[in-house]
Formats: C-alpha cells, structure tokens, sequence
C-alpha cells in the first residue's frame, strides 16, 4: 500500500456543540442503511442540535472520533439514577470505519466513565433494526433484557433495553 493510500488517523476527542452537523451527517448515514429509519431532529434526535450542552445536562459527556477533519464516530452517556445507572447513548461509527477496533474504543471511555461514577450498570436502548449493534452490545458483556418500548416517531422505532452490570 502507498503511504497515499493509508487510511486516516483516527483521533478521538470531547464533543462540542461546534460538531453538530458532523454528527447530524454521521447519525443520518448510519440511519440510512436500514429501510424506514429517519432522523428527528424535531423529536428523539434533538439531543444533535447542541450535543455537548444537551450531555452535560445529563450529568454526561459525549465524544466524537475525527478522521481525515471528518466525524466518523460517536459515543455518549448520561447519569440515571442518581449516577447508579450509565446510559451509554449515540455509538455510532462509519460504515467505513467499522471493525478496526473504533467502536470498542470509543465503548472504553463510556466504560472508564462508569467506573469513575461508581455506576452499578451501563444500560442502553438500540433499534431492533440495529442486529449489528446488538452484537456488538453482547460481546462487551450487556445481556439482552425482556422489556422493549416503542418510540412512536417517524421511523416507528422499537428498541431493545441492554444492561451490563458492573
């Protein structure tokens, strides 16, 4: 391979609300791999319009992965109750950037962070749709729960609940 042809270095750094648009076209390209899945930024993808503030307020924090002066991947949280719980939010990684590694690193900072918060577990939401996210889910250790619910937004979303117990 010609040093032309080396892929990008990834860095990963806080997010900010600067980054907006780049998580917005990252979220809407991994939307658009699967049929019917839309982005609302009106509704339930609000939190992208202003990202680091909308984390923040959650007791959170939300990182992004550049690549090339592009975002290619994201990963956030917020504290639930009363910091017992991490909500592990956005993972979501460039087609093109999957399976180098990214999404497991970007997973650790979610992971340090739970550690740091005393957290007893990490929990998330996913899309039934998302059979590749799930396994990624399962392979960190989140066990699948039996509860669902449905979003009744634009893309009828129904999720999975995961959890992990620390």
């Amino acid at each position: 391979m010609a040093m032309d042809d080396a892929p990008p270095e990834i860095s990963i750094r806080d997010g900010r609300d600067a980054d907006s648009p780049g998580l917005i076209a990252l979220v809407g390209a991994c939307f658009e791999e699967y049929q019917g899945c839309v982005l609302d930024l009106d509704g339930i993808d609000a939190d992208l319009i202003d990202p680091a503030t909308t984390f923040a307020g959650q007791g959170g924090r939300l990182w992004v992965a550049e690549a090339g002066g592009h975002i290619v991947g994201s990963i956030g949280y917020a504290l639930k109750d009363q910091g017992a719980t991490v909500e592990l939010k956005k993972l979501y990684v460039n087609r093109a950037f999957r399976r180098r590694g990214l999404a497991s690193r970007l997973y650790e900072l979610v992971h340090a962070a739970a550690v740091e918060h005393q957290a007893a577990t990490i929990d998330l939401w996913s899309d039934t749709r998302f059979l590749e996210a799930h396994a990624f889910y399962l392979s960190k250790g989140f066990k699948q729960l039996a509860e669902s619910r449905f979003l009744n937004d634009p893309s009828k979303t129904t999720e999975y609940h995961f959890a992990r117990r620390l």
